[in-house]
């Protein structure tokens, strides 16, 4: 489905490739500069204290997802001046994309790379040494982590949309909702290897958060009606 998003809807449009790739250098940057503190201190800590660890852990995450969180509000106010220069360039005085466009190319390519890191450690798993599920583990867990990756993409797009258009119309408790449903969805993952305890809240997420992305991009029942009736 995120191949697809990407093949109907950014594939050929240069411009919105290039927002797609930039978006994604961010997130990477974020995972950078959140993996180097998580590093230092994992590092400096004790490593035979559990507890700690542990703690440590939901430390890095949730400081991870702030920081992703930051550096989309960063791409927001570049991708603003951006659309200054386009139009300044323009001889009709108008940018051949809109913030709202800009907004879903953005979430995508945050969530493409979020996914292809996903899915890199995941065939690193399957690689071995070991069997997933020979020490009594789900045998599930490749295919939940799939199903856990494909939200993810498609969350970080509905988020995208959710927080440009805070940004753009000063709604800070749309740029809150988005960070405490990315907090959210970060921390269910503690609730594996209870798979259903993770998927189907984050599924559930994704269903709020696409029906909010949905009407605040100036879609209505009406639209959404005549699109699955194949109606003009």
């Amino acid at each position: 489905p995120a191949f697809g998003l990407f093949l109907f809807t950014i594939a050929r449009d240069p411009l919105r490739i290039i927002i797609l790739i930039a978006g994604a250098f961010f997130w990477l940057v974020s995972l950078l500069l959140s993996s180097l503190i998580w590093f230092i201190a994992v590092k400096s800590s004790d490593p035979r204290d559990e507890r700690l660890q542990k703690g440590l852990l939901i430390f890095g995450v949730m400081f991870s997802v702030l920081l992703q969180e930051a550096f989309r509000f960063l791409y927001y106010k570049l991708l603003r001046k951006a659309i200054e220069g386009l139009v300044a360039l323009s001889e009709d005085g108008c940018s051949p994309i809109s913030i709202q466009q800009m907004a879903y190319v953005a979430g995508v390519g945050f969530g493409l790379m979020s996914g292809a890191f996903s899915m890199i450690n995941l065939l690193a798993d399957a690689l071995g040494p070991g069997t997933v599920g020979i020490h009594g583990d789900s045998q599930l867990y490749f295919l939940t982590s799939a199903f856990m990756t494909m939200v993810l993409i498609f969350l970080h797009t509905f988020w995208g949309i959710l927080f440009f258009h805070g940004c753009e119309h000063r709604h800070w408790w749309e740029i809150t909702a988005v960070v405490v449903m990315h907090l959210t969805v970060s921390g269910l993952s503690f609730c594996n290897p209870l798979y259903v305890g993770s998927l189907v809240p984050s599924y559930l997420l994704m269903a709020a958060a696409a029906a909010w992305a949905y009407l605040l991009s100036g879609g209505s029942a009406q639209n959404l009606r005549r699109f699955l009736l194949c109606e003009s």
